[in-house]
């Protein structure tokens, strides 16, 4: 049984995509529909443009999903659709493009919300007043436990756990180097503050969450054709309505990576695509489950070799 998921924020590269597009019309369509929804040269950025513009979280998440759907699109020319696995899961904004992929959302309307997403996120809090850290070593009730001992009074909690031993903290700045600082000293192997510019899935981006809220609520969504593993609730879900209240609440909610692999693989899924750019989430994927294969999808040699791996 197979999965396929969808990488988030920090898998950008200058160049992702550009073979896919050269090699299949079916990916350089998916980036032409992306630059007419947004009315912007998106790929040439994502091609041509500089690593810090590229970054931006307006242009990061799109650019992401593009890629990811134009990785869908190679194998869908191949002959391999959504419909070869039985579920689909994308790590934040990834949950975006898994939706796109198994065809609740459509391509002009996620590259819009995600257009809407990135600024939304980027502007809930000014600059320099939230952070994140990256906590390795401990699991997520331990690194849960630090963050309600950090807080006193202000914002700090777990806000990605992505695998055994390593879960991400947001907040407030001061209340995540507090939480920094009791990590190490209960025995994280790291704790280190993020280079990110917004602090992510906390209670911070409740702003965020607003406007997500009013910009879904004039997208149409339809049953995905496989389902949906999301981040909220870390099982399947297929009912339009409750994916729209869960785009909204996982702006401010955890990612909840780590037990969705493991859901995954409590139902039967023995292998993961990594559909996109970069490998970030196979590698989490074998510190979840090392009984779980996992194959990264995001050039046209590695189209060909999924292909042939289902032969």
């Amino acid at each position: 049984m197979r999965a396929f998921v969808f990488p988030g924020q920090g898998a950008q590269a200058i160049g992702m995509g550009r073979a896919l597009a050269e090699a299949y019309p079916q990916s350089r369509e998916v980036f032409e529909e992306v630059d007419d929804a947004l009315g912007e040269k998106l790929s040439a950025l994502i091609w041509e443009g500089e690593q810090d513009a590229l970054t931006l979280t307006r242009n990061a998440q799109p650019a992401l999903m593009a890629t990811s759907i134009a990785a869908m699109a190679a194998l869908g020319a191949e002959g391999v659709t959504v419909h070869a696995a039985e579920y689909v899961a994308g790590h934040s904004l990834g949950e975006y493009s898994a939706l796109c992929a198994a065809g609740a959302i459509s391509l002009a309307d996620t590259a819009r919300l995600l257009r809407i997403r990135g600024e939304a996120m980027q502007d809930a809090t000014p600059v320099g007043v939230g952070a994140m850290a990256a906590i390795l070593g401990l699991d997520y009730a331990a690194v849960d436990a630090i963050a309600q001992e950090a807080a006193e009074g202000e914002v700090v909690q777990a806000a990605n756990d992505n695998d055994p031993g390593q879960v991400v903290i947001s907040g407030h700045v001061a209340a995540v180097e507090r939480a920094v600082a009791l990590a190490k000293g209960q025995g994280a192997k790291r704790a280190v503050m993020l280079p990110v510019s917004a602090p992510f899935h906390c209670a911070l981006m409740e702003p965020a969450a607003r406007v997500m809220a009013e910009a879904l609520s004039d997208v149409a969504i339809e049953a995905p054709h496989v389902p949906v593993v999301t981040n909220v609730r870390a099982e399947a879900v297929s009912d339009p309505d409750t994916i729209r209240a869960l785009l909204i609440e996982q702006v401010t909610g955890s990612v909840r990576w780590r037990e969705s692999v493991a859901w995954m693989a409590g139902q039967g899924v023995t292998e993961i695509w990594e559909v996109g750019a970069g490998k970030a989430l196979s590698g989490m994927v074998r510190r979840i489950d090392r009984s779980v294969a996992t194959r990264q999808v995001g050039g046209p040699d590695e189209v060909t070799a999924a292909v042939e791996s289902m032969n």
